[in-house]
């Protein structure tokens, strides 16, 4: 508990220095603002006539966008660009500049970056909680990570700066939307075929939570991961006495492509490693969402150096401040109330907002709307 204050108050601190900064115009904005020639009072990043975006509501939505990252795993990053393309309307705003100006993929590229310093953060918090609890599988994060480090820094590299913000929603969307019907997918009894060590696992897990909501004294922690052999081949641990096993180079490969796609997109990545801890890997969603941080905070580091180092890409520091702040609340809270959510719950949690956010971002990039509303 006195941990978990600490780790409050610190990132406070943090986001407190982070509202009293004022917006760099790095070289890249201000050549962006001296083409485009923006008028009015400033606003998002100091540009003229710039969105005049409302802290409170993005703490807010950062209290969401924490819970969500730090209960399924997913959904952090995503949540992220809902918020910040669609509820504050910089994702319209970008667009009022046209596909080739500088302005629309400045601002494509801050909405990036931003969405990855929420999900960087929940991530932090997110695996230090899991791995207290027992409930984080750390050989193969570690393996994903390591993968994760070049693709985070190759896409930012390859990419800042060349894409528009229609083409960024419409791919945004379409890897969601298809991410969303294939975890669907795997809850048919079809896709359960073969998954009967996570759904013992599961079972387990859930009648350990029971016993101990009705007064019996249960070591949760004691029953948790635990690693039984390593090697560069293998790796073999238990969960709650149920048994599993993984080749480490496989994730390493998936931690290369998932990092990839999801510095490509602005996310965390979470959305790519649940169906790839769930189906290939075999892990009850009980263990997805703290070995999911663990791979993602390494990502996350590795793409913000790179948008923000290499290729000069600006945040506003006064919204993602307050963003933190919310993001430490809902990732505290997450951990806690995930274990009296049921596993198969947690899934069509992930399910639902897949659909709803691919459909969404699907349509607006590639037909100009969206077919369905917003929140």
């Amino acid at each position: 508990m006195l941990r978990s204050k600490k780790t409050l108050l610190m990132l406070a601190l943090v986001a407190a220095v982070c509202l009293m900064a004022q917006p760099a115009l790095a070289d890249r904005l201000a050549d962006a603002i001296a083409e485009s020639k923006p008028t009015g009072e400033p606003g998002y990043m100091g540009i003229p006539g710039g969105p005049q975006l409302n802290i409170i509501i993005g703490f807010l939505w950062a209290i969401w966008v924490g819970w969500i990252f730090s209960t399924v795993g997913a959904f952090g990053g995503i949540m992220a660009g809902v918020g910040h393309i669609t509820i504050y309307g910089l994702g319209d705003y970008a667009s009022s500049f046209g596909k080739g100006s500088k302005m629309n993929k400045v601002v494509t590229d801050s909405i990036r970056v931003s969405n990855q310093w929420l999900v960087g953060c929940s991530a932090a918090l997110s695996s230090f909680n899991y791995y207290k609890a027992g409930r984080l599988v750390l050989p193969l994060g570690i393996a994903l990570a390591i993968g994760s480090v070049a693709g985070s820094w190759l896409v930012p590299w390859l990419t800042a700066g060349k894409i528009s913000l229609k083409a960024y929603l419409g791919y945004f969307g379409l890897f969601v939307l298809f991410l969303g019907c294939y975890l669907f997918y795997q809850t048919t009894p079809k896709g359960q075929a073969g998954k009967q060590a996570a759904k013992k696992a599961a079972e387990a897990f859930q009648k350990s939570v029971k016993e101990q909501q009705q007064g019996s004294t249960v070591d949760m922690t004691e029953m948790g991961v635990k690693v039984q052999k390593f090697t560069p081949t293998v790796c073999e641990f238990t969960f709650f006495g149920v048994e599993f096993n993984f080749n480490p180079l496989i994730p390493v490969v998936g931690g290369f492509c998932i990092a990839a796609l999801a510095s490509f997109l602005g996310v965390g990545g979470g959305f790519l490693l649940v169906p790839f801890l769930t189906s290939v890997a075999g892990l009850p969603m009980y263990l997805v969402a703290g070995t999911s941080a663990l791979a993602v905070l390494i990502g996350m580091v590795n793409s913000i150096a790179s948008y923000m180092l290499l290729k000069q890409t600006p945040v506003a520091w006064g919204l993602i401040g307050a963003e933190l702040v919310g993001i430490v609340i809902g990732s505290v809270i997450g951990p806690k109330t995930s274990k009296f959510i049921p596993d198969k719950v947690l899934k069509y949690i992930f399910i639902v907002l897949a659909l709803y956010v691919g459909i969404r971002y699907t349509t607006k990039g590639f037909l100009g709307y969206s077919v369905v509303p917003p929140f």
